[in-house]
């Protein structure tokens, strides 16, 4: 194995090991003490919990091993090997750390334990690892059915919250839900990142000043796909250049006005952007050095 696949490795397995530790301390300094519930598995155990006296560690490891088991037989052996060392790892720091509870305030409570349990379970996909096994019974079932994987853990997760406000109560259903929301949100945040990123297409006339201006202006590499379009009874057509580009949401307003004050009539296409590696685009900060972008 190459040096560089060691350091890899033990760079995975470190943020895996800070997902952990952030997930715990949402656990046990703050959803815990008070009895509220985050989502999935986790969710089950600690609804269990409030129910039985039996340690958190050892219901967490018993819920969990249904979703490994299935696992085994949807993901990579990669994932599962490193989800059961990430939650035999979330179960042993629970048992053996001691955090004070930090407040009693329900919705500071809500917040910052579903702030640092999303945290951790972000951080912990984003290295191919899963603290909580309900994202496999998705990714089952998505493979089984063709059921959207989002839709399967919400439905999963609207049991749970059900079951919670008719045994325990309707408030720790209520701000568990809140909790879950923020920990969903916060864990979208941290797989996909903190860059929102926008694509774009421009259909115009004045196809080659709009480039100019978009290089110069934002300082972003464009994508170019040559077309041409049709009109009128007698369908007359006239080759153009489309316009391609990937910017940051922050900029989609100065992108408008560029391309307005250039052509009122051009088409734009705005979509959202999940994920984006390689190009130009890791350029995009630094305006300065983008003085020459490449038109692709």
């Amino acid at each position: 194995m190459s040096i560089k696949n060691v350091t890899t490795y033990l760079s995975e397995y470190f943020q895996i090991f800070v997902g952990i530790v952030l997930t715990s301390l949402g656990l046990k300094a703050f959803l815990l003490p008070n009895g509220f519930l985050d989502g999935g598995v986790t969710g089950i155990a600690l609804l269990v919990r409030t129910q039985v006296d039996i340690n958190m560690s050892y219901l967490l490891l018993v819920f969990s091993i249904p979703f490994l088991i299935l696992g085994y037989f949807t993901v990579s052996k990669r994932i599962v090997i490193k989800s059961i060392i990430s939650i035999l790892g979330l179960a042993l720091f629970i048992h053996l750390e001691n955090f004070q509870t930090i407040t009693n305030d329900k919705l500071l409570i809500s917040i910052f334990g579903g702030l640092l349990v999303g945290s951790g379970i972000g951080i912990a996909i984003r290295n191919g690892s899963v603290l909580d096994g309900s994202e496999i019974l998705g990714v089952y079932l998505n493979d089984k059915f063709g059921l959207s994987i989002g839709k399967i853990v919400l439905f999963f997760n609207i049991i749970l919250f059900a079951v919670t406000a008719f045994v325990v109560s309707v408030e720790v259903a209520l701000y568990s839900i809140l909790t879950y929301i923020i920990a969903a949100k916060v864990t979208d945040t941290v797989i996909e990142g903190f860059e929102d990123f926008i694509g774009v297409t421009i259909v115009s006339r004045e196809h080659k000043i709009i480039k100019k201006a978009i290089l110069e202006e934002l300082g972003v590499g464009l994508t170019i796909y040559k077309g041409s379009s049709g009109f009128g009874s007698n369908g007359k057509s006239e080759d153009f250049d489309i316009i391609h580009s990937i910017i940051n949401r922050i900029d989609i307003k100065k992108m408008y006005r560029i391309v307005q004050n250039l052509d009122e009539n051009a088409f734009i296409v705005e979509f959202d952007v999940n994920s984006v590696k390689g190009g130009v685009l890791r350029h995009y900060i630094n305006k300065k050095k983008n003085k020459k972008l490449p038109i692709i």
